[in-house]
């Protein structure tokens, strides 16, 4: 009997270790792209860090935080791929649109993974993605910090972007400071609306905005 129940407890632990190896790769419904405002970032925890990010001559704004497989209810990540990890050449062609290297390799890491592609088709899929959503140009025009309703930037990326229903886009916030805009777009990167998960709106009516510097 002790045996049995051994055996039951190492069954257990198995599965419990499988299942930390992650889902399979390719299994989900849609993406979710996220755009990160890189000086808003920068005040938060960039200019702590030092990021090389925050640098002024880079001129970032809404740079591209990642690509996301998404399921209708929730998300994979980390999962397992016999595809091989991105080359330091593959991550430092992201930086223009990514901020950092570090960061495009720790999208492909937690999410590229779990798209079903090679590391260089999910970055090229990444800034193709990227590169359909028109970025509201008023936002480059602020020469100072900006108190403002977040329902505002949406409203922004809705009026640029007339393919979007606001049930496609979401906008986050953090420590007080716009975060992000979260846009849904189906496996072929068609605008498509979000699950309930992901659409949740931050309320703020007087979230920081900082200007690019």
């Amino acid at each position: 009997m002790r045996q049995g129940f051994l055996g039951l407890v190492l069954g257990l632990f198995g599965a419990l270790a499988a299942q930390a190896d992650g889902e399979k790769a390719g299994e989900f419904d849609y993406y979710v792209l996220s755009l990160s405002w890189s000086p808003n970032w920068c005040a938060r925890e960039g200019d702590a860090r030092r990021s090389d990010q925050c640098d002024a001559r880079h001129d970032h704004g809404w740079i591209l935080h990642g690509l996301w497989p998404q399921y209708h209810q929730g998300w994979p990540a980390f999962c397992r791929t016999p595809e091989a990890p991105p080359s330091r050449a593959m991550t430092r062609e992201m930086t223009d649109i990514q901020g950092s290297s570090g960061l495009a390799w720790h999208q492909w890491k937690k999410h590229g993974t779990c798209s079903g592609l090679s590391a260089r088709d999910y970055f090229a899929l990444s800034r193709q993605a990227y590169g359909m959503v028109e970025r509201p140009q008023v936002f480059r025009k602020l020469d100072t910090s900006v108190k403002l309703p977040a329902s505002v930037v949406e409203e922004a990326f809705l009026n640029a972007n007339p393919g979007l229903k606001r049930d496609m886009v979401t906008v986050t916030c953090k420590q007080g400071y716009i975060e992000e805009v979260r846009l849904c777009l189906s496996r072929d990167l068609d605008p498509v609306p979000c699950g309930r998960d992901v659409i949740k709106d931050c309320a703020a009516k007087d979230a920081l905005f900082d200007p690019i510097r």
